[in-house]
């Protein structure tokens, strides 16, 4: 496994992240322990949850429960204030990026992690209605207390992070060191004005959906019926499978048998490779799948390697110098 530094920060990630939104739904708590094992043994250091994943907790709380005395193995990531999602909290909370959740939510994470502190407390999704100074204030605080070490935001446009890089040092307050984007191969749609934000700004880029909700695994081919049981089978993802994404995806798989690459290695490990990628998160519901993604971490294409897969997913007209 190789490490990177997360933004202009100490904080040092595992080029393949865990995402573990499946811990506490589809996972339970054997099988949440199963792939945590797994990716400690491959390296990943990076595990990503979030206080809504699994629902009212459930991921954080399988985590708490799995890590048991291995809290110093990992950097564990957590997210606060998706917009819509209660929590429970109540009105009086206030706004899901103001003061009053923020304190709540902390608390109640650190409490569900079974841990003193979090190694990267994010932002779920902006909130329209609380100032990002107020957002910025409340989070040093709590990286002056101790509880938070880094924090970093997910969801954010471009001028959202330059606005919040601006409002941190004029403050004085502890900057975001990271953001965490939809970005993959095949749909590069950040590589327009958040992944240049990010360099600008010293703010490392953690892809999630880097498999294009499981697209870039192969396992979905032109020609050939869904899986009944895969992602890309469920009803609120009707219509994403399109001719043109699968001719992307039969290309990339072209290209892969004739340099001895596969399309799981090009996906993680190409997009590991792009400017401003720190660490690239990938979710897994078995050992075996956290394996995988761990080797295809393992592949650094040359430059003229990226060349050739530009040529078949070409990043946005303004997304390079």
């Amino acid at each position: 496994m190789r490490y990177r530094t997360l933004g202009d920060s100490g904080l040092l990630v595992s080029v393949v992240g865990l995402g573990c939104n499946n811990f506490g739904g589809r996972l339970d708590t054997a099988r949440t322990r199963a792939v945590v094992d797994a990716a400690i043994d491959e390296g990943i250091t990076l595990l990503d949850t979030a206080e809504t994943y699994g629902g009212n907790g459930a991921s954080e709380l399988a985590l708490g429960e799995v890590l048991g005395g291995r809290r110093d193995k990992v950097v564990l990531a957590t997210k606060f204030g998706h917009q819509g999602a209660d929590m429970g909290y109540g009105p009086a909370a206030g706004a899901k990026g103001g003061r009053g959740y923020i304190k709540v939510a902390v608390e109640k994470s650190l409490t569900r992690l079974k841990t003193d502190y979090i190694d990267l407390y994010q932002l779920h999704t902006p909130d329209p209605v609380t100032p990002i100074d107020e957002t910025l204030a409340a989070l040093d605080d709590l990286v002056k207390e101790g509880k938070v070490r880094y924090i970093g935001h997910s969801n954010l446009a471009g001028w959202q992070i330059a606005d919040a890089a601006h409002a941190a040092a004029g403050g004085g307050r502890a900057p975001f060191i990271s953001a965490q984007n939809h970005w993959s191969l095949l749909e590069r749609g950040a590589e327009r004005e958040v992944v240049p934000a990010a360099l600008h700004f010293g703010v490392g880029v953690l892809p999630f959906f880097p498999l294009a909700n499981g697209l870039l695994t192969g396992k979905v081919r032109k020609g050939q019926d869904i899986p009944a049981n895969s992602r890309l089978a469920e009803p609120r993802r009707a219509g994403y499978v399109t001719d043109a994404k699968l001719d992307k995806v039969e290309a990339l798989i072209a290209w892969g048998e004739a340099h001895g690459v596969s399309i799981l290695e090009i996906a993680i490990g190409g997009l590991a490779a792009q400017p401003g990628c720190s660490s690239v998160i990938a979710g897994a519901t078995s050992p075996e799948q956290v394996k995988a993604n761990a080797a295809a971490g393992r592949w650094e294409p040359t430059t003229e390697q990226l060349e050739a897969i530009d040529k078949i997913v070409p990043p946005p007209a303004h997304g390079r110098n």
